[in-house]
Order: structure tokens, then C-alpha cells, then sequence
């Protein structure tokens, strides 16, 4: 199998020319990306990265991120892909966590980079944007190390966990080249496609739109983000996109542009995907009067082994509510607490079997050991996802809902413990819980009830800022509630269970 260092490699060789990456007003052929991850490459190696080591990676979408991905491959490392509202104190964890020796850092997040690298001691270099494409730089493919091979570490992807502790997904190349080839069939993805990426490349379904492209030679038009319906819209239409991913959110700002959607010929587009989130009946039916000649391709997935299921698009009349069935070359099932199969109709786990499934988690044994399980063969291990599911009478999957209690907003997995803590380091907060409704524009909207001290006013207005400050965009809460005490069970815990109720209640 290829690796992903490989599939550039080839890329450039058969079409130098096509255009790989479009990003603003840059245009970067295979040609010039092959080059530019040459440089960079050999720049890594001339400051001692070897192969194995980790680079982390804190850039927005643009042709520099994806120079510095197949850059790092080709030195040999692997990477590990940052969200750019990531806050000081959660880089320094990642970075100590998965001993990264040097970070690839926007020149705009450069103060938050220098306060993380303080705690973060074994960050021997900081590569900023212009290192990607130096001018003649020294080096190339002659002073670069052995290349990787697919069972070679590719990449770390930091997920949240229920501890609030984000962990380290490990995947080799082997892993993310047979996701990649997978995704690739269903969709029926070729070199004439043009993918029009708006979800951050640190989230691995962005991610996933740059490795699929560089797979079969396609081009990937990537935007820093979805802030303007009409700017996506001008790019469908001018850029001639076949492929739009998105989520829930992005689908319903897209459809509620109005006459700036109707207005707009697009009859280059032939799919749309969907992921973090179902779509909801009415959404479906809007993507199909916006988009009428494009595919539509509900999915479900997550960081552990990238896509698990897809929809046929010609199912999706009969089954709306489904996820679809395991993605080319997989298999999946339902279990019980007992490990025992399922019939079709009973609820259990989700457990998941192909060469997608990671390798484990970056330095925890006791994780990896909770989420990889014995497989057929002595030396396999299959996902359990964590997930509850059903299937029907033909093996069409159904999402029931999560064991554990993380939340699914905006795309993004969010640790409740993790937007706790910042509410608890707030002045004047006592206690503090916070639980997920659903929303049909977030997927999931955080909401967050506080207990103040004694005597103290809280505004929720503040506690919202206050979370802006030291959390991630995404895991700021949609409301704050304040209360005088959190119900409880009987063996005292904070009853999440009736919180998530009151909270659906008053939405």
C-alpha cells in the first residue's frame, strides 16, 4: 500500500500541472507542493527531526498547512494537527503529551505558541510560515532520511476524552491510506474533482478532504472557515466544485442564503457528504431543492478509525434516519455488555473491524486497553466505539446515542470536564455542570448550569466570555444557567440525566 508521502510523489510525477491546493488567491500545482514538502523536509531534518519524531502542526487552512503535513511525512515524522483557537495551556499538554520536538506555528498564534513552549520543554524548534517555501533553500531529496513505510506512526489527532483529558489517536499510513481508499470508492472520487474544504484541516474530516485529494490527484479549494454563505457559494460556482463537505451547521446557514443560492448555476457539483451530526428530514429535503443534480452522502465516524458508515444516496428515502452501512472493506456490529452479537432491532455498542481501526492511544495504555478488544486473530484488535446502536433486518446502522457523556457540537467532540473546569476556575463559581441538548443547527448545543458561592452574583453573559478566554471556540456553552443547587442522584452524584431533560425542556 502507499504511503501518503507517496501518493504526492505520484501526483506530481503524472501531473505536474494540476492545480493541488487553491487557497485565496494562491495556486499551487503538485509540481510546487512536491517541491515545497521537499524543502521542508529536508529543513526538518537539518534541525535534527529524525523519523518517528512528532511535529505538531497550529495553521489555519491554507497552502501552508498542507505543505507542512507532507512536508513532516516526508522527513519521516509524524504529525499531530492543531485546532488555531487551541489555548496555551491545552498546547503545552499536547505538545508535552506527544513529545513533539518541534511546531509549525502561524505568525498570527505565534504569543499563543511561545506561553505553551515555556511548559513544553522538548519543543527543540518553532518553524514559522515562511520556512514552508524558503527561496532556494539548501537540501533536498538527497539529504532526506529513509522515507516512511505504511506500518510507519503518520499522525497523532488529539479527541477529547470523558476525563477531559484530550487523547492521542495514533494512526499509521497503512491506517489513513486504506480510510482514504475507502472514502474514495463510495464517493467515486476521481482526479477531475475539485473539493471545496471549509471544516478545519485539524479536524480530521477536513484532514481526510486533503489526503483523498492528494490519493487520486484531485484539487482541494480550501477556505479558513464558513463566515459568509455567499463567499461558499461564489466558490462552488467560480471554482466548478464537484465534492462539498460539511456538517449539519454549515448545510443550514447554506440553504438559508436565499436568492444568493438560487441565483447560482452549479452544475459541476455532484456530491455532498454530511458527518458529526444527522440531518434532520427538513434539512435533507433542503440540500436536495438547493443541489438537485448533487449526491447526498449522510456518514458517520469519529477520530478512532475516521468513517465507519455511509448511506447509499439511493437509500436515503427509504432509511432517512440511517447512517448507512460499514464503508468498503469493513465490518461492523452490535454488541451487548457481554460481548454477544445482536439481532436487528436490539440496542448495544458499536464495535468496528478493518485496517482504519488506530493503533491505540499516544501514552495510555489503560485507554487503549477500554477501546481496542481481542479480534478474530490473535494479532488483531477491533474498535469499540462507545456508541449505541441498532440495525435493521438488511444491516442499515441507526445511532441511538453515546455511554459516555461527551458531547458533540459544531463537528467537535467536547469533554464536559473540560468546559467545567473553566467555569470552576471562574471567580465566584461554586459548582458548575455542563450537558449537551440536541440542536438542529449545532448537532448539539452546550449548556452549562452554575451554582455561584454564597453571596455572589454571576451574570451568564460574563461566564460565556470568560469561557471565550480559555477554551476553544467551539466548547464555549450556548447558555449558562444559574441555580441554586444541581440535582443530584441518590448516591449524591450531580444528576446529569435530569440536567439534560430541564435543559430540552426550556430549549
Amino acid at each position: 500500500m502507499r504511503t501518503l508521502d507517496e501518493d504526492l510523489r505520484r501526483a506530481a510525477a503524472t501531473a505536474p500541472d494540476r492545480e493541488a491546493v487553491v487557497a485565496g488567491e494562491r495556486r499551487m500545482t503538485y509540481a510546487e507542493l512536491d517541491a515545497a514538502a521537499t524543502r521542508l523536509a529536508a529543513h526538518l531534518h537539518a534541525l535534527g527531526v529524525t523519523r518517528g519524531d512528532r511535529v505538531a502542526l497550529l495553521l489555519p487552512n491554507g497552502a501552508e498547512a498542507a505543505v507542512a503535513i507532507y512536508g513532516t511525512l516526508r522527513a519521516g515524522a509524524a504529525f499531530t494537527p492543531l485546532n488555531p483557537t487551541i489555548k496555551a495551556d491545552k498546547l503545552a499538554y499536547v505538545l508535552r503529551d506527544c513529545e513533539a520536538v518541534a511546531l509549525v506555528c502561524d505568525e498570527v498564534l505565534s504569543p499563543v505558541a511561545q506561553e505553551a513552549c515555556e511548559h513544553a520543554p522538548g519543543v527543540r524548534h518553532r518553524v514559522a510560515p515562511e520556512d514552508l517555501r524558503p527561496p532556494g533553500a539548501g537540501g533536498g531529496a538527497d539529504a532526506l532520511p529513509h522515507p516512511p513505510i505504511s506500518v510507519d506512526l503518520a499522525a497523532i489527532v488529539y479527541t477529547s476524552g470523558s476525563t477531559g483529558r484530550p487523547k492521542g489517536v495514533t494512526l499509521t499510513h497503512a491506517n489513513m491510506a486504506f480510510a482514504a481508499d475507502s472514502i474514495v470508492e463510495y464517493l467515486a472520487m476521481t482526479a477531475d474533482d475539485r473539493v471545496l474544504c471549509v471544516v478545519p484541516l485539524s479536524f480530521d474530516y477536513g484532514l481526510y478532504q486533503l489526503l483523498m485529494c492528494v490519493r487520486v490527484g484531485a484539487t482541494l479549494v480550501l477556505e479558513r472557515g464558513f463566515a459568509f454563505p455567499g463567499r461558499v457559494l461564489e466558490l462552488l460556482e467560480h471554482e466548478r466544485i464537484t465534492g462539498l463537505p460539511g456538517v449539519p451547521t454549515i448545510f443550514q446557514l447554506l440553504t438559508s442564503a436565499g436568492g444568493g443560492l438560487a441565483a447560482r448555476e452549479l452544475p459541476s457539483l455532484r456530491f455532498l457528504t454530511n458527518t458529526a451530526a444527522a440531518l434532520e428530514p427538513g434539512a435533507i429535503d433542503a440540500l436536495r431543492t438547493a443541489f438537485p443534480g448533487a449526491l447526498l452522502y449522510s456518514m458517520y465516524g469519529l477520530t478512532e478509525c475516521k468513517r465507519v458508515s455511509y448511506l447509499p444516496p439511493d437509500r436515503l428515502d427509504a432509511r432517512p434516519q440511517s447512517v448507512g452501512i460499514p464503508i468498503p472493506g469493513t465490518e461492523a456490529w452490535i454488541e451487548d455488555d457481554a460481548g454477544r452479537r445482536l439481532p436487528p432491532g436490539d440496542v448495544g455498542e458499536l464495535l468496528v473491524r478493518g485496517a482504519h481501526v488506530m493503533q491505540g492511544y499516544w501514552n495510555d495504555p489503560e485507554a487503549t486497553a477500554a477501546r481496542l478488544r481481542p479480534g478474530r486473530w490473535p494479532w488483531e484488535r477491533v474498535l469499540a466505539t462507545g456508541d449505541l446502536f441498532r440495525a435493521d433486518d438488511e444491516g442499515y446502522l441507526y445511532f441511538v446515542g453515546r455511554r459516555d457523556d461527551i458531547i458533540k457540537s459544531r463537528g467537535e467532540k467536547v469533554a464536559p470536564r473540560e468546559v467545567e473546569a473553566a467555569l470552576h476556575a471562574a471567580a465566584g463559581v461554586r459548582t458548575a455542570a455542563v450537558v449537551g441538548v440536541p440542536d438542529a443547527l449545532l448537532g448539539e448545543a452546550i449548556v452549562a448550569y452554575v451554582v455561584p458561592d454564597d453571596g455572589v452574583t454571576l451574570q451568564p453573559a460574563a461566564l460565556r466570555r470568560h469561557c471565550a478566554v480559555h477554551l476553544e471556540d467551539y466548547m464555549v456553552p450556548a447558555r449558562v444557567e444559574l441555580r441554586g443547587a444541581l440535582p443530584t442522584t441518590p448516591n449524591g452524584k450531580v444528576d446529569r440525566l435530569a440536567l439534560t431533560e430541564e435543559a430540552v425542556t426550556s430549549c
